[in-house]
């Protein structure tokens, strides 16, 4: 697919500056983009690639100064970096509308629904009256089990596993290899020392705008449901325990856990690798450093953490400060109790 900054401009309501009619294919870095390739500055730590980049195309911000004249086409937005993204969006957008229909061999059951322009890749099985919506892409090796539904617009990757009776919304994206709705962590000691299986009988509901990472496992409530709220972003190898709730536009980087009924407010951004122990809420808009070991729960909006245990960042910092000193006044307290020996030894002698 060929554009040209005009047709781009318009996509990302930018304003052009020099060709309106140079044409691009692909995209490229600005340090190694190539004649028909289109790049984008958001970074002043690249600016002087701006002058000697072949790109033909490039979006840069409203406020950048030029220093020299460019061979390249510019498209001028308030905030380059965002419309790189969603030009990015669109492009992906347009490559996947173009996959449609029913690959063989496939599974689908009689009682199952599918919407309109629906991609059904092959090996994809879909179970007992599961309900697909328009536009939906089921890429290979895809398995939706009985009653499952999954909303308008949505993209499973290669490998993805959806347990029974879960349900997706709108505009989600799920990564290759990722699992949602597999049995909670949940068995009951016994006398004899044994574990007992509590059984798994609730779902997972993931809401709108939702994107998980590969390989990330979501369980299945144990009653009632498992919640991953609207505008969240899982990264790959994520954990998200029985009956979590993961609140609105939460972002949780890679290898990050929340254990069983936590649940995580609005904005909340958890580092890689931490883990939050189960039954605790987390207050809206916090952030977990990564590695920290949340165990209480963080009751006022907008704290940050780090730790094992977690405790309060600035205070954190101030700690570590006073550990780095620790030898240095090691050598002073010995000084001090050397000084103190003397002392007394030159009263003892009075």
């Amino acid at each position: 697919m060929t554009f040209t900054a005009a047709q781009i401009a318009m996509l990302i309501s930018g304003k052009v500056e020099g060709d309106a009619n140079a044409s691009v294919a692909s995209f490229g870095k600005i340090e190694e983009a190539q004649p028909g390739q289109l790049a984008f500055l958001a970074n002043p730590k690249y600016e002087e690639h701006l002058y000697t980049t072949k790109a033909s195309i490039i979006i840069i911000n409203d406020s950048q100064d030029l220093k020299q004249p460019l061979q390249a086409a510019l498209i001028r937005v308030p905030d380059a970096y965002s419309a790189f993204a969603a030009l990015l969006s669109k492009y992906q957008e347009m490559a996947t509308q173009q996959l449609s229909g029913i690959q063989q061999p496939s599974y689908i059951a009689s009682t199952a629904t599918l919407g309109d322009n629906v991609f059904v890749a092959a090996f994809v099985y879909i179970g007992e009256k599961v309900t697909i919506g328009n536009n939906v892409k089921l890429f290979a090796g895809v398995f939706l089990g009985d009653n499952v539904k999954v909303g308008d617009n949505t993209i499973l990757h290669p490998g993805v596993k959806i347990y029974h009776d879960c349900v997706l919304g709108k505009n989600i994206t799920v990564h290759a290899g990722s699992v949602i709705g597999s049995d909670g962590f949940g068995f009951a000691p016994q006398a004899d020392g044994t574990f007992k299986k509590v059984p798994q009988i609730g779902n997972v509901v993931v809401e709108d705008f939702v994107e998980i990472g590969a390989n990330a496992t979501i369980d299945r409530a144990t009653i009632g449901s498992t919640l991953i709220k609207s505008g969240a972003k899982l990264d790959n190898l994520i954990q998200v325990a029985h009956n979590v709730e993961v609140g609105n536009n939460t972002v949780m980087a890679a290898q990050s856990g929340v254990s069983g009924s936590t649940k995580l407010g609005k904005n909340v951004m958890i580092g890689g690798q931490a883990g939050i122990v189960g039954h605790i809420s987390i207050a809206d808009g916090s952030k977990i450093n990564a590695q920290s070991g949340v165990t209480k729960s963080i009751k006022t909006p907008g704290t940050a953490v780090t730790g094992s245990p977690a405790f309060d960042y600035t205070a954190a910092l101030r700690s570590q400060s006073v550990s780095r000193s620790l030898p240095d006044l090691e050598k002073r307290v010995k000084e001090l109790e050397k000084l103190v020996q003397q002392l007394l030894a030159e009263k003892a002698d009075i």
